[in-house]
């Protein structure tokens, strides 16, 4: 049975319309919004768009239809539709420098899918990180179509450093042969030498295609180099370290513009989803701004000080710790998995994910690893000090993982420090009562 709603919720007439017209799902958006609250919120994919953001979002521009792209529409009444996304194509290619943009891909799948079709045919090779290494499905995985329609081979990490080792990458690409090579990934927590990818892709007469959905908005901020100057593609999602609202983009050379709307519509998709859209382009317009690139420094910054803190503690991490929003805990030295470390985190209000390490000798549904970012907490206002009375309650958790008292308890702290910092993007705020 739902609550009574909060009065921020009745004060805003659309939440207010929502909770009249079905009180379940209101009351679970309100749910979610106070679990928010409540919890660090740790998973590098995850992130809080602004109420600008969210509002855009929900705009009446999720009424139109608008197949084809703008002053090229199949539908009439696209007046201010096609002013929408020739603004997000605008902010896009200036706050990342590019030739073109296309702001039309529903996600960051699609977008690599578009990317591939741009430049590959059925069966050509293309190569990526391998998943169990940080990589993503869409970079050539077996189950994912990058793996059932074309030729796919991977590149691993160092088995000592765990970072990408750039000479068998070449050594890889010059034996395979590749059309198209993919940088980028999930769980790497190091930087991505464009350049070099770009060098190999050169000599082996590939196309680089740069996946930067985790990182977008550290290279928005210039907290992480661009691949902009290297990569003839770069695809990315719009929210994570952007902090827009669940789409994608793709950024290219203006020799492979049409190759790469064309992928999108209609070779991939009908119309746009043109709410999103519009958020897309205020979250690209937050992103200019010297803020915005202040906070993807702090990202950084917050990440490195929660590894440094955690190491300090005795935990192996990938790699040795991170230059990014990600760092990778590896436990399989430990008499528990990562994913009861994870679930254990949750109890507790800390909430990141299980994850595969490098070699994992674990299942991937059970993995040695637990992945942890910091966009979500720095975009909360926490920074480096912070980072310290994060890892001591990780700790405390994974030193006491079968202790419910005790984790409790800790949820009850995480809770009160929360309180500390504004949620953005919440309408209850952080003083309506505490899920149980």
């Amino acid at each position: 049975m739902a609550e009574p709603p909060p009065d921020a919720f009745i004060a805003c007439p659309r939440t207010r319309a929502l909770w009249d017209a079905d009180p379940e799902i209101a009351d679970l958006i309100a749910k979610e919004e106070r679990y928010e609250c409540d919890t660090i919120r740790l998973i590098p994919s995850e992130n809080y768009a602004s109420m600008a953001v969210l509002a855009a979002t929900g705009s009446i521009f999720a009424n139109k239809y608008s197949e084809g792209y703008a002053s090229k529409r199949y539908y009439e009444g696209q007046i201010y539709v096609d002013q929408v996304e020739k603004l997000a194509i605008a902010r896009a290619c200036a706050l990342f420098g590019a030739a073109h943009a296309n702001v039309q891909p529903y996600s960051g799948s699609p977008a690599n899918m578009a990317a591939c079709f741009a430049v590959l045919k059925p069966n050509d090779t293309v190569m990526g990180l391998a998943l169990p290494f940080g990589g993503h499905l869409t970079h050539g995985w077996n189950v994912n179509f990058s793996g059932i329609l074309y030729r796919a081979v991977q590149y691993e990490l160092d088995p000592q450093t765990h970072r990408i080792d750039m000479d068998k990458v070449r050594d890889a690409a010059r034996r395979e042969r590749p059309k198209a090579i993919f940088c980028g990934g999930t769980a790497y927590p190091r930087l991505w030498d464009f350049a070099a990818f770009r060098s190999i892709a050169d000599e082996v007469g590939a196309v680089l295609i740069a996946d930067i959905a985790h990182i977008a908005g550290l290279v928005a901020a210039g907290a992480h180099p661009s691949p902009v100057p290297h990569a003839q593609i770069v695809t990315t999602t719009t929210h994570k370290t952007l902090r827009g609202p669940r789409g994608a983009m793709i950024l290219c050379t203006e020799e492979l513009a049409k190759a790469v709307d064309r992928a999108v519509f209609p070779t991939l998709q009908g119309g746009p989803h043109n709410h999103t859209t519009a958020a897309i382009a205020v979250a690209l317009k937050e992103a200019a701004t010297p803020e915005f690139r202040a906070y993807g420094h702090h990202v950084v910054a917050n990440a490195k000080a929660l590894a440094a803190a955690l190491a300090a503690r005795g935990y192996r991490l990938v790699s040795g710790g991170t230059d990014n929003h990600l760092l990778l805990i590896d436990l399989s030295d430990r008499p528990y998995t990562g994913k009861d470390g994870a679930q254990a985190l949750s109890r507790a209000g800390l909430v990141g994910n299980y994850n595969t390490v490098p070699f994992d000798t674990r299942k991937p549904f059970n993995p040695s690893g637990i992945r942890l970012g910091t966009p979500a907490v720095t975009s909360r206002g926490m920074k480096e000090e912070h980072m310290e009375a994060i890892a001591a309650w990780i700790d405390a958790v994974l030193s006491n993982i079968g202790d419910a008292e005790r984790i409790a308890a800790i949820k009850e702290e995480v809770r009160e420090f929360c309180g500390g910092f504004p949620t953005p993007g919440v309408l209850i705020g952080n003083d309506w009562s505490p899920l149980p």
